[in-house]
């Protein structure tokens, strides 16, 4: 119990700082966890955000409905239970689509994509429920302020507002999410060549919502970097932003321009837009259940100590995806039982293994029954134009489109029935045991950096983290009405000082070379605590509470913590029992600490941390 020096009650006071998704399950793990303790303790939780309480930056509500999720409504909650009997509070509450049905029943849908303004709206909605259900003596307050500076504060912590106001805090929970790192390398380039002339602009990559898109003049030649999710917003305020219009026509989309679009221009490594996510067949509660993947059978040729992802973890992987992939033409082609059945017999095979460490050859297994795939291979799956010249653009563009077509057949297949989908889907379902297994140096320092970071992320993300079909839809109505053009595959963009001007370009096509006055970067950038410029940031950091995780000699740039409950280790290796800090701020510590919602009624990993900290946080910090 919490006494002031006179002996006499306080309340308990703890900050959560960041009130996107994880601050926001992690206020709810604590009112549930309070209301089961069925006690008259005083606790005050401030829930602190510089954009809206209860939404967050990317998710805020006012911003426009182009901006879409990319999981179907369905499948998303960012309640750790399901609807009771009882009121809607912390640990029982709606779907984001049971809440959607509720609110606008004319466009809801289970397997439809809700826009990022409406998942801000019923995540304030829940924070709404979390406060009306709070148990006597607890406060929720809503603070709605930057932090600029956190230090210690005898027993607490002291919190700088940027209000002009303090906070003194038992317990502090950073969720702090994406910021703006320093720029470098060939960004910079392109931030200092238009720095220095009247005309070129370069826009950073950041948040579609957050970027002055509006400020460019209708007609203006525009190179955008990267052909990933943010890509497909960017296109959306071009497009949508603009009093465009897309119409059906046929099987297809027609785009119906506004006269007030810039003309788009754009460029990746692998020169192909996102493919789409597989149409929707899984009920909310699907978990899959790997068959090879398993931590038993990677542990077999390392049973301790750090693994080598490209050896001792990637073959299994990927003969899962092979797995999966045949498993499913089976079922297509001879029923369910011959799905199953392959499955089981997969698995059968593993016990007589010569080679424990090696998994059996799953698509050798299935050309016995007459399915014959190649294995998979994720450089060529991410990378569809790798290897190859176009003569000119018109052979460039009937490869595009054709790749996109294909893609698009394959989603309207969906996620069960397209083998293809299906086996990218082991990609997502499988995070979970590859953060198990690579998190706090679980692999070497330079498979970490080599392998997981730099080869497996990008193809990783490029595969299994797609945008809802009708992205894709809008990219071939673009291509024909003019509006947009992709350079080709190893874009480059560069100054060009005698133009005044940038240009893109792809070496393998020919003639392919635009130039262009404004390049934005859809690209989010990667989170490292040695180039962050929040004034947050740089103060935790110097105060040497903040430090960099380092595996070996890999300095990762995630800041240090400990396991669950996520203390961060300052300079003299101390852990700060009285902070925590999870999400975007500690990626490479641990991987892929983007994920923002949970599925209904299944705690992932978000919900997880979510509980720990909140169960540590509830017992004073100690």
């Amino acid at each position: 119990m919490m006494r002031n020096e006179q002996g006499a009650r306080r309340a308990q006071t703890v900050a959560v700082v960041g009130s996107g998704p994880r601050g926001l399950i992690t206020v709810e793990r604590m009112a549930a966890r309070l209301a089961e303790e069925q006690t008259d303790r005083l606790v005050d939780i401030h829930l602190i955000d510089a954009v809206e309480v209860g939404a967050g930056r990317v998710y805020r509500t006012d911003q426009p409905g182009w901006y879409l999720m990319n999981t179907v409504a369905g499948m998303v909650s960012a309640f750790s239970g399901v609807p009771d009997e009882g009121p809607v509070r912390a640990g029982a509450g709606p779907s984001l689509y049971e809440w959607w049905a509720g609110v606008d029943p004319e466009n809801a849908s289970p397997d439809g994509y809700a826009s990022r303004a409406d998942y801000g709206r019923y995540t304030r909605f829940l924070l709404d429920a979390v406060e009306q259900n709070l148990p006597r003596g607890v406060r929720l307050l809503r603070v709605r302020a930057a932090v600029e500076d956190i230090g210690p504060d005898g027993d607490g912590y002291l919190l700088r507002l940027s209000n002009g106001e303090d906070l003194r805090a038992d317990q502090v929970v950073l969720t702090t999410g994406h910021t703006v790192p320093e720029l470098t390398g060939r960004e910079k380039a392109l931030a200092d060549f238009a720095a220095d002339r009247v005309g070129p602009r370069y826009l950073r990559g950041d948040s579609a919502a957050d970027m002055p898109l509006a400020d460019i003049a209708p007609g203006t030649p525009v190179g955008v970097i990267g052909l990933g999710l943010s890509f497909y917003d960017v296109l959306a305020a071009f497009t949508l932003g603009r009093g465009g219009r897309f119409v059906p026509d046929g099987d297809r989309l027609r785009y119906l321009p506004s006269g007030r679009e810039p003309v788009v221009v754009a460029g990746s490594r692998s020169g192909m837009p996102l493919p789409a996510r597989g149409r929707n067949q899984k009920p909310p509660r699907f978990a899959y259940r790997p068959t090879l993947f398993t931590q038993d059978n990677i542990r077999a040729r390392v049973p301790s100590g750090p693994l080598d992802f490209r050896r001792d973890v990637l073959p299994w992987l990927l003969a899962e995806v092979d797995l999966v992939n045949c498993a499913t033409r089976l079922r297509l082609r001879d029923g369910e039982e011959a799905g199953v059945a392959f499955t089981h017999a997969v698995a059968r095979a593993v016990e007589g293994l010569a080679d424990p460490a090696v998994p059996p050859d799953v698509t050798a297994m299935a050309a016995v029954h007459g399915v014959l795939v190649d294995k998979a291979d994720l450089d060529a799956l991410a990378r569809p134009f790798s290897g190859r010249t176009f003569a000119d653009r018109a052979e460039f563009d009937a490869a595009l489109t054709g790749a996109v077509a294909a893609d698009l057949a394959e989603a309207e297949l969906g996620n069960v029935d397209s083998p293809h989908k299906a086996a990218m889907d082991v990609l997502r379902d499988c995070r979970g045991m590859i953060m198990r297994l690579a998190d706090f140096s679980g692999l070497t320092p330079r498979s970490h950096r080599e392998d997981l970071i730099d080869w497996y992320g990008p193809r990783s993300a490029f595969l299994a983290a797609g945008p809802p079909p009708v992205r894709l839809r809008q990219v071939l109505a673009l291509l024909e009405a003019g509006v947009l053009r992709v350079i080709g595959p190893a874009a480059r963009f560069d100054p060009d000082p005698g133009a005044g001007r940038f240009v893109v370009s792809s070496p393998v096509v020919g003639g392919a070379a635009v130039h262009v006055d404004v390049v934005v970067d859809a690209r989010i950038p990667s989170p490292d605590l040695d180039r962050d410029l929040s004034p947050l940031t740089r103060r935790l950091r110097e105060r040497g509470i903040w430090t960099a995780y380092a595996n070996g000699d890999f300095r990762t740039g995630g800041v240090a913590v400990t396991t669950s409950p996520y203390h961060p280790v300052d300079r003299d290796g101390r852990a700060h029992t009285g902070l925590h800090v999870v999400g975007i701020p500690t990626e490479h510590t641990r991987w892929f600490m983007q994920v923002g919602s949970n599925r209904p009624g299944l705690w992932g990993d978000l919900v997880h941390d979510a509980d720990a900290i909140a169960a540590h946080v509830l017992k004073g910090g100690t």
